[in-house]
């Protein structure tokens, strides 16, 4: 079937990632260690942050997981009703600073448009909280381009579960084979393949790598910028 719907990953799809979330989990972390620099070093390394490279790793918790991945991880020891309320606070303060912080990806803006315009149902499945997301479109101006935004606590099983393509096909009435699914790791493509999608769409403008994503993908592209292009002639 032709194409007629695609949800997009937020971070590293639609915003620039490192430029984006450096500082935000760097401050989390630090609060996590008591302001200690070292251990909230070692925390951003377990978490995904190549201190030594400046970049996120692919696939990390950091870039993949969700806020409740990072507090089981960061505060393992604590019971359970306080990692319930740091999860909430995690979920407040990166919805707030993470709208304030975003740095669209260069040519996304147009490309979303450019899909709209032609008629393409469009839709955010991303890992961050569902108000965070929100935030996030609305603050870089693309928010009226989508139909529906998907976060972490939108769906019963967040990434790589299908279930934000199950909702997004609820919603729009399309079927699994006319969704494309675009991010830049490999937990988009995981749920891609996993929601029988048509289209799995792996992105160079994250933090996955061209060897990492091709495994799972139908089709690499540096950017969501090269989408237009591509699905004009795939024939969608």
């Amino acid at each position: 079937m032709a194409i007629r719907g695609i949800l997009f990953d937020k971070d590293g799809t639609l915003i620039d990632f490192h430029r984006t979330w450096h500082a935000i989990g760097d401050r989390l972390a630090l609060e996590a260690a008591c302001g200690d620099r070292g251990k909230a070093d070692d925390l951003m390394d377990l978490a995904g942050y190549d201190v030594a490279a400046g970049r996120f790793r692919a696939d990390s918790i950091f870039a993949a997981g969700t806020n409740a991945d990072i507090v089981a991880l960061w505060y393992a020891a604590a019971p359970l009703a306080e990692r319930e309320k740091r999860v909430k606070q995690f979920d407040r303060l990166t919805a707030e600073e993470g709208a304030r912080s975003a740095v669209p990806l260069e040519g996304v803006s147009s490309a979303l448009r450019s899909l709209h315009g032609q008629g393409y149902k469009l839709g955010v499945a991303t890992n961050d909280s569902e108000d965070g997301a929100r935030q996030t479109i609305e603050a870089i101006g693309i928010a009226d381009l989508f139909v529906a935004t998907y976060g972490y606590d939108s769906v019963a099983r967040p990434k790589p579960a299908p279930d934000a393509i199950h909702a997004f096909c609820a919603l729009t009435g399309l079927e699994p084979d006319e969704i494309a699914m675009v991010g830049d790791n490999r937990h988009d493509l995981e749920m891609a393949r996993a929601g029988r999608a048509g289209l799995a769409v792996g992105v160079l403008s994250g933090t996955g790598t061209q060897e990492r994503l091709a495994p799972l993908a139908d089709v690499v592209l540096s950017s969501v910028r090269d989408l237009p292009a591509f699905l004009a002639g795939h024939g969608s």
